[in-house]
C-alpha cells in the first residue's frame, strides 16, 4: 500500500495560508472508527506523487509521524485554486474495510482501433470513468479497455465487456456503449445536428426575450 507522511496541525481558517506558503497542503481525515477528525498537513510534492499512483480509487496509508497512528484512507475530495491549479485542501475518507463502497474508476483506453486507422473513422469515448461497488481493498486503480477489436463501424465495446475482478460490481447498464468508431459522415451529421440545436436554442431565447419586452411595454 502507498504511504503518505502527515503531521497534525493547529492552524485553521485563514491561518492555513501560511502552511501553503511553505509547500504544505492542509487536509482532514474523517470516517470509520474515528472519534474526531484528524486535522493534518501533508507535503505537496509527496501528495502529487502519491495521487498520481493512487488517484481516488486506491487505498493510501497515512502515517502520522511523531505518533504510532496510521490511517487507511481514500482521497475523497480535492480543492484546487481555480487560477493556479494548486492543491489548497484535501479530504481523506477512512472506510470500513468490511463494507463495500461506490467509487468512480477511470477508464484507460489502449491500442489502436482499425476502423479509425484504416477506415478514417472517429473514435468516440462515451465514458471516461465508471462507478463500481467493491470492498475498499478490492477497488481497481483503473480499468483498461483495448480498442483494437474495433475493426468496423459496427463494432463496439459495451459495459458488459469490461474485464473486472469477480468481487467488483459495475453500477451501470451492461448494454451501454463505452467506446465505438463512427464513420466520417456520421460524425459530420452529429456535429451539424448539435450546431442546429444550439442555434434553435438561441433563437428560442431571443424570441422569449422579445415577448417579455412586449409585455413590459404593455404594462
Amino acid at each position: 500500500m502507498i504511504s503518505l507522511l502527515a503531521k497534525t496541525r493547529s492552524e485553521l481558517g485563514k491561518k492555513t495560508n501560511s502552511i501553503r506558503g511553505v509547500g504544505k497542503i492542509p487536509a482532514v481525515v474523517y470516517g470509520h472508527n474515528l472519534k474526531k477528525n484528524d486535522i493534518i498537513e501533508i507535503d505537496e510534492k509527496d501528495f502529487k506523487k502519491v495521487y498520481k499512483l493512487a488517484g481516488e480509487s486506491s487505498l493510501i496509508e497515512i502515517d502520522l509521524y511523531g505518533t504510532k497512528d496510521k490511517r487507511t484512507v481514500l482521497v475523497h475530495n480535492i480543492q484546487k485554486d481555480p487560477i493556479t491549479g494548486d492543491f489548497i485542501h484535501i479530504d481523506f475518507f477512512q472506510p470500513n474495510l468490511k463494507e463495500t463502497v461506490e467509487v468512480a474508476i477511470p477508464i484507460v483506453f489502449e491500442g489502436v482501433a482499425l476502423a479509425e486507422k484504416d477506415l478514417g473513422g472517429t473514435l468516440v469515448k462515451n465514458m471516461l470513468e465508471i462507478v463500481v461497488k467493491a470492498l475498499p481493498q478490492n477497488l481497481p486503480h483503473e480499468i483498461l479497455v483495448n480498442v483494437e477489436s474495433l475493426k468496423t463501424f459496427d463494432d463496439h465495446i459495451l459495459v458488459k465487456d469490461l474485464k473486472l475482478p469477480k468481487d467488483v460490481e459495475v453500477l451501470k447498464n451492461p448494454e451501454e456503449i463505452i467506446v465505438a468508431v463512427l464513420p466520417p459522415q456520421k460524425v459530420e451529421e452529429e456535429l451539424s445536428a448539435e450546431i442546429t440545436e444550439n442555434v434553435e436554442d438561441v433563437e428560442k431565447v431571443v424570441k422569449e426575450k422579445k415577448e417579455e419586452d412586449v409585455v413590459e411595454e404593455i404594462k
